[in-house]
């Protein structure tokens, strides 16, 4: 058995790829497009990585026109597709990384916000259509933070879930894990703060990747070691 986790499983925008500005550009977009009330960017970061008809219900609790939030939800894919027409970047250090995960022999998934064709076009722009052992999108399973995706990816993967951890930037993505059993990781430089992410308990709080690297290098290297109880921040 591995001395560290078995199975890796990331968020998409915001964890793996620097998309967060699109998106809330979208959705300013989709909102004026359907003439809906304005909401700030913090409150749009705010409901990053849920699935777009969470979204809605999130932003909007009384808008009660169903027509209306299937426009909505249109135009925020129709804008958002436009806005990456050059593809979002991976984060700085998340290429070698993921390069060296898969290296070391973990599993690695995705468990995301999107919808499947989105993700499906973003994986092959960044040439990792095959690169996963998984992926579970919104459009196909319970949206975050209700456990199911990664529920279904360790049984796939035929891991337990405390041989598992969600790397995420969002609440959502670590209340999922909670949700789930799994320990998890935030992030600091995607939708929310690690100040905001700290309340959900995270395992480890970074605010670069390359620092998730090191220190899962580090688990598998002093094994005996275990992990310590409190929340690491990695300097």
């Amino acid at each position: 058995m591995r001395a560290d986790y078995d199975l890796l499983i990331f968020d998409w925008d915001g964890t793996l790829v620097n998309s967060i500005g699109r998106i809330v550009a979208a959705l300013h977009m989709a909102a004026r497009e359907c003439d809906l009330p304005p909401r700030s960017d913090t409150e749009l970061k705010a409901i990053i990585g849920l699935g777009l008809p969470e979204v809605v219900v999130a932003l909007y609790p009384d808008l009660d026109d169903v027509e209306l939030a299937h426009r909505y939800c249109r135009a925020y894919s129709e804008q958002y597709l436009l806005l990456e027409g050059t593809p979002s970047q991976l984060f700085p250090g998340v290429a070698e990384s993921m390069a060296a995960f898969r290296a070391a022999g973990y599993q690695l998934a995705v468990a995301t916000g999107k919808g499947r064709h989105g993700l499906n076009r973003v994986l092959a722009d960044q040439g990792w259509s095959e690169f996963f052992d998984i992926t579970r999108c919104a459009d196909e399973t319970a949206s975050k933070p209700e456990p199911l995706m990664l529920e279904q990816i360790i049984e796939f993967c035929g891991v337990s879930a405390d041989r598992a951890l969600m790397v995420g930037d969002s609440v959502f993505d670590l209340q999922m894990a909670r949700n789930a059993g799994m320990d998890s990781v935030a992030v600091g430089y995607g939708a929310q703060s690690l100040e905001t992410l700290k309340t959900c308990g995270p395992r480890l709080m970074v605010e670069h990747f390359s620092e998730l690297r090191a220190w899962l290098e580090a688990r598998a290297a002093q094994p005996m070691l275990g992990i310590s109880e409190h929340v690491e921040r990695v300097e």
